[in-house]
């Protein structure tokens, strides 16, 4: 149970006494700073700080010291007790007390006894608020006295009788520590036979011969003085039974000591303890040490119960080979009683020990110092417990309370003292003594009454750094008596702070429990008691988290890959944030391969040990975050090992392995290979593969190999390293089981026919002296099979064979042993001779001008001589029909596979005369080929003109000369001529048609409109139709009086005020525009843009006279209408004229009755003149004008 201390008057509570305590450095449970000058202000009582233990056991050869040290305000005076009397250090030369300590300093060293001085010491510490006493500090010097002499016999011992060598050291203060050592200085080895008691003796539970020795010496360390006391060696002689009976032979006459029975086994007996049952006392929160050591032989062994209950589980403990039970911190709840067990093959003893646990006094509520303001109430408590139950006793002051002077506000109900409206003059130091048989307890408490006005610890305008959504604490560290009331405000006029937002601390402290970036500002702490008032500020700044917006992620990399981890972040910009990797909660290792970059980690050539966590921690000074990732580490397998064969059989073995390291990949499979060390030594072939969750494998074999097999293990990574080769194992010889595959029969020539097969591997032999049986005869011919045995080949030639004749071949394998099993038979056929006749009546149908098609009867099978592979045409041209002439004859050839009679010919050139022939083709080549046949292939269209240039341009004509088509593909019969004009916008006038003679090439056009774009398009014709078309462009020249004119306006005072004026429209249009458009209006050209989605696309209007637009993007097309895609040949003046003509002309300068521009939004236009013109000049409002005349 808790103090508690009860206040009534003022509501003073526990925790603001806890509070005042801890500004004196009473109670160190708050966490306000220590403010050294209040404390140099206050009066306070004295406090024990420091004193010596209550058994104090000095060193005689040095000088006593005695610690007593204490604080208070004013600071106190010390005196000292002795023995109960008051002890005059005035009096002693030989005893000084320390400046401002009550440290007693006895100069031993001068010449003083220790011994002397021996007694019970007590101080005071007083000043005029009360008095303090130590502990009774019992004064005594150690001793480490000498052995006393004694005679000690030889231990004359016979071989498995037990022994104790008594070592009985001297009474030391405090006792001596005891171990048993050799002349040599060396520790005699111990066991569960020999092992020394807690008394110190050595105990041998049976002895042997090897026990024999004369320096058993026992040790004993004094460690106050640092001394260690040597008793005399202990002699031991072992005799066993046959020395034993050699000396009574020699000595008859002598008494029978030992008699002659050989060793013979005991029964264990306990050495110690003694008895059946013993007693042990031991105090509450000592150490328990239970100890039975037996005798016997064979050597017994120790074990230990608690009768009706269970050791205590984590403080028991068995030492000395189990002989001594240990348990620590015992408790009332260890007494009971407790069983050693000895045994051994003949039997056991056994011993119970009863234990209790007394106790010391100790606190259950110790007393604590009390400030109290005055007029308040308040109580000192003090409960303490023992075995048995100790007695409650009160001083004040260090005097009894019975006989202390009287406080009126003082009343003693046991172990409480209870206080009522205390005063100044209630000062005083409690002191509280709990004491039984085994021990007393002493406890200080001071009552200090203290009126005083409030004081604020905290340093004025202290700075408060949080992070947004975290909590913020502002300290008001106070004191005052009686306890002053605290208020918060925020801001310099702000009200008090109330509300769940805030948590008011009973230390003063304000927290804000989630803190936002407007909690920033200046918070007020006001603190207040009927003696004053007082006020401090504190700034409080609210930042935003730190975040790692990208964190690293779990990475699977192979050994030696390189793999990098993110760790990219966010923080407030007024704070400094530090990067900091660890692996495995732990540094990165200080390795060069790992590369911390300022947002990343990179490690280059990983290898397993990098295998593990990796943790981004980001710090600044408010906050800290992390984020972690694992990196697992993969790689291929290590080879498996410890291969095995078992079972082993003429034809199978079992084969088992032990798994490599996976590597972080699952193995999915183990792959078997093995090694024919008789046939191919080195050379490792497939024998199969199991799932990767098996280690074991039963593998058939063949005869007459010498098996070695290796492991392989996969993963997802990878193949292993094979493992080592297993040993080697040797099957028996056997006939062939197979026989060779692949076996063919070709002809190479007409008269012979060579047999051919794939020969056995060498363990596929079965036994030594492999041989092929080469069996043949003429299929469908009632002949015997021919044979022979050849070795160490894979072919057999058969000479003087008909040509191209079915024969049955079969290859039979043998070896010393014995034939293989029948082999099946094949199908082969001698060689093969040239087709011996040309297919006949050929035939040609002449599809179309490039394509014809070609039939032919096929020839009998029997003149083929062969494998019939197909037929073979040739073809070439002979001539063109439209020119006379030859030229180099180039063959053209055209397989068709198989029995096929016919074939189309594609690719034909038009107009012209083809020949071709047939050839049947075999294995052995071409037959000879049918007669050649003649057919020509009809008239086509032509290919285009050549060339077509335009020159002589003049105002109204030009001249066109052409080249005839480079592939007439027939006779020409005209040339057609096409031309339109085009205007300034790109339009295209009326198409003209003119069809001229095939002979003519050149033609000159008149009654042309000058300075006018003209398009041209050109093709010739045969019988069959017009050939494709080409096309080109050019303009005829201007009048140059027209030219004058044109020159002369745009130099006119009058036009070139009309430019302007039309300028200015525009511009005045424009604005007038991007405000419609700003209001959301529609203005003329948005209004004729809805009317015509497309105006490209609008058909041409027959009836008005409007022309399509010109496009040339198709020359060889149809003329399309409402194009505006300008030809790639056509002339237009440059992009840098600023000419306002220019201008104006460019786009037809036209503009509706509202000043709309429509030279390039109109999709239907005013009537213009027939035929447009583009000169490639300067264009001026003239040449618009003369467009279409």
């Amino acid at each position: 149970m808790q103090p508690k201390v009860m206040m009534k008057k003022k509501n003073i509570s526990a925790s603001k006494a806890s509070l005042i305590l801890f500004l004196c450095q009473i109670v160190s449970a708050l966490d306000v700073p220590l403010d050294s000058k209040l404390l140099e202000e206050l009066l306070q009582p004295p406090t024990i700080t420091q004193q010596s233990p209550k058994d104090y056991i000095v060193d005689p050869r040095e000088n006593i010291v005695i610690q007593c040290e204490a604080k208070g305000k004013p600071p106190p005076s010390f005196s000292w007790t002795r023995n109960g009397t008051h002890f005059d250090i005035d009096k002693d030369a030989l005893v000084t007390m320390k400046p401002n300590s009550g440290t007693l300093v006895i100069n031993i060293m001068n010449g003083g006894k220790a011994e002397a001085y021996e007694g019970v010491y007590q101080c005071t510490a007083r000043n005029e608020r009360g008095a303090a006493i130590s502990n009774n500090i019992v004064i005594r010097p150690s001793r480490s006295p000498l052995w006393t002499k004694e005679k000690l016999e030889p231990n004359q011992v016979r071989e498995g009788d037990s022994l104790v060598l008594h070592c009985r050291p001297p009474v030391g203060l405090p006792p001596p520590i005891i171990f048993w050592m050799d002349n040599a200085f060396q520790r005699l080895p111990q066991s569960e036979r020999v092992s020394q008691g807690l008394n110190g003796d050595l105990y041998f539970s049976n002895v042997q011969p090897e026990d024999t020795r004369e320096d058993y010496i026992c040790y004993a360390r004094f460690n106050h003085t640092q001394t260690i006391q040597q008793k005399q060696p202990i002699s031991v002689k072992v005799f066993s039974m046959d020395s034993l009976n050699d000396t009574i032979a020699a000595n008859l006459s002598d008494t029978d000591i030992y008699g002659a029975k050989p060793v013979t086994e005991r029964q264990p007996v306990l050495l110690t303890p003694t008895g059946s049952t013993s007693t042990k006392v031991e105090l509450r929160g000592n150490v328990l040490l239970l100890e039975c050591i037996a005798a016997g032989l064979p050597t017994p062994v120790i074990r230990w119960i608690k009768e009706g209950g269970e050791l205590p589980a984590n403080r028991t403990f068995f030492e000395n080979f189990k002989k001594t039970l240990k348990i620590i911190d015992v408790s009332e709840a260890d007494s009971g009683n407790y069983k050693c067990i000895a045994r051994n093959t003949l039997g056991s003893a056994h011993h119970v020990i009863s234990v209790t646990v007394k106790a010391a006094p100790y606190w259950i509520t110790a007393p604590r110092n009390l400030v109290l303001s005055p007029g308040e109430d308040g109580m000192l408590i003090c409960r303490a417990n023992g075995n048995p139950k100790p007695d409650i006793s009160w001083l004040a002051n260090g005097v009894p309370i019975a006989i202390a002077p009287e406080d009126p506000s003082r009343k003693v109900d046991g172990d409480t003292i209870i206080f009522s409206h205390v005063q100044e003059r209630s000062s005083a130091v409690y002191q509280c003594n709990a004491s039984n048989e085994y021990g007393y307890l002493l406890a200080n408490a001071f009552v200090n009454v203290l009126a005083e006005p409030p004081r604020i610890l905290t340093p004025a305008n202290k700075l408060y750094q949080v992070i947004a959504d975290s909590p913020a604490l502002l300290d008001c560290a106070y004191f005052g008596s009686p306890k002053p009331e605290i208020e918060w405000f925020k801001g310099v006029k702000g009200s008090i702070l109330r509300g769940n937002e805030y948590v008011f601390h009973d230390n003063g402290t304000l927290e804000i429990p989630v803190a936002q970036k407007d909690s920033t500002g200046t918070y007020t702490c006001v603190a207040r008691n009927e003696l004053g008032k007082i006020q401090n500020e504190v700034q409080l700044e609210v930042k935003d988290p730190t975040m790692i917006i990208k964190q690293p992620e779990y990475k699977v990399i192979q050994r030696y890959g390189q793999v990098s981890f993110e760790c990219i972040i966010k923080h407030d910009s007024t704070l400094l944030p530090t990067v900091i990797w660890l692996k495995d909660n732990d540094e990165l290792p200080d390795d060069e391969r790992f590369l911390v970059g300022k947002d990343n980690l990179t490690i280059m050539n990983v290898t397993d040990k990098d295998d593990g966590t990796y943790t981004c921690i980001v710090n600044t000074t408010l906050d800290s975050v992390s984020a972690s990732a694992v990196l697992t580490v993969v790689a291929r397998p290590n080879p498996p090992f410890d291969l095995e064969l078992t079972g082993q059989l003429e034809r199978s073995v079992e084969l088992s392995w032990v798994p490599g390291d996976e590597n972080n990949s699952p193995i999915t499979n183990f792959v078997i290979e093995f090694e024919d060390g008789l046939h191919e030594p080195g050379v490792w072939h497939y024998q199969t593969e199991v799932p990767g969750t098996q280690t074991t494998v039963q593998l058939k074999l063949s005869p007459y190999v010498s098996y070695s097999f290796r492991v392989i293990a996969v993963n997802e990574i990878g193949r292993s390293q094979p493992s080592e080769p297993s040993e080697q194992y040797l099957t028996k010889s056997a006939n062939p089981d197979e026989n060779p595959s692949n076996v063919q029969g070709i002809g190479s020539e007409p008269d012979n026919l060579v047999i051919t097969w794939e020969s056995l591997r060498g363990f596929q032999s079965n036994g030594p002296g492999l041989q092929y049986k080469v069996s043949w005869r003429q299929k469908d011919v009632d002949d015997e099979w021919t044979s022979v045995i050849v070795a160490n080949v894979s072919k057999y030639i058969v000479s003087g064979t008909p040509t191209f004749v079915p024969y049955e071949i079969k290859v039979q394998a043998l070896n010393d042993l014995g034939y293989a099993p029948e082999p099946l038979e094949v199908i082969g056929h001698s060689g093969e001779d040239l087709p011996m006749v040309a297919p006949g009546n050929v035939q040609v149908h002449v599809i179309n001008s490039t394509l014809a098609k070609v039939h032919w009867d096929p020839v009998p099978l029997k003149t083929v001589r062969g494998h019939l592979q197909g037929y073979k045409v040739y073809y070439w041209k002979v001539q063109s029909l439209s020119r006379r002439s030859r030229r180099h004859v180039e063959k053209k050839i055209l397989t068709f596979r198989g029995n096929k009679t016919f074939g189309m010919l594609p690719g034909l050139e038009p107009y012209s005369s083809y020949k071709l022939n047939v050839r049947v083709v075999n294995g052995k080549g071409e037959g000879p080929a049918s007669p050649d046949k003649v057919f020509k292939t009809p008239e086509g269209v032509p290919s285009s003109p050549s060339f077509l240039k335009i020159t002589n341009p003049t105002l109204d004509s030009l001249t066109l000369e052409w080249g005839s088509p480079t592939h007439p593909n027939g006779v020409l019969t005209s040339y057609i001529l096409k031309f339109q004009p085009i205007n300034n916008t790109h339009e295209l006038g009326p198409l003209v048609e003119i069809r001229i003679p095939a002979n003519e090439s050149s033609l000159i056009l008149k009654n042309l409109n000058y300075s006018t774009r003209y398009k041209f398009y050109f093709n010739a014709q045969t019988s069959v139709g017009s050939g494709s078309q080409i096309t080109e462009e050019a303009v005829t020249i201007m009048d140059e009086a027209m030219a004058s004119r044109q020159v002369d306006i745009a130099t006119q005072g009058w036009f070139i005020g009309l430019m302007c004026a039309v300028a200015l429209l525009i511009l005045i249009l424009l604005i007038v525009c991007f405000i419609r458009r700003n209001k959301g209006g529609k203005y003329p050209v948005k209004e004729k843009e809805d009317a015509h989605a497309d105006p490209e696309i609008q058909p041409m209007k027959e009836d008005d006279g409007t022309f399509g637009e010109y496009s040339d993007a198709e020359d060889h097309k149809p003329l399309k209408k409402g194009s505006r895609t300008p030809s790639d040949r056509t002339v237009k003046k440059e992009d840098s004229d600023d000419s306002l003509v220019d201008y104006g002309e460019g786009v037809n300068g036209q503009f509706n009755e509202d000043g709309s521009f429509i030279g390039q939004y109109s999709g239907k236009k005013e009537k213009e003149p027939a035929e447009g013109n583009e000169s490639s000049e300067a264009p001026s409002p003239v040449n618009a004008m003369n467009s279409f005349v």
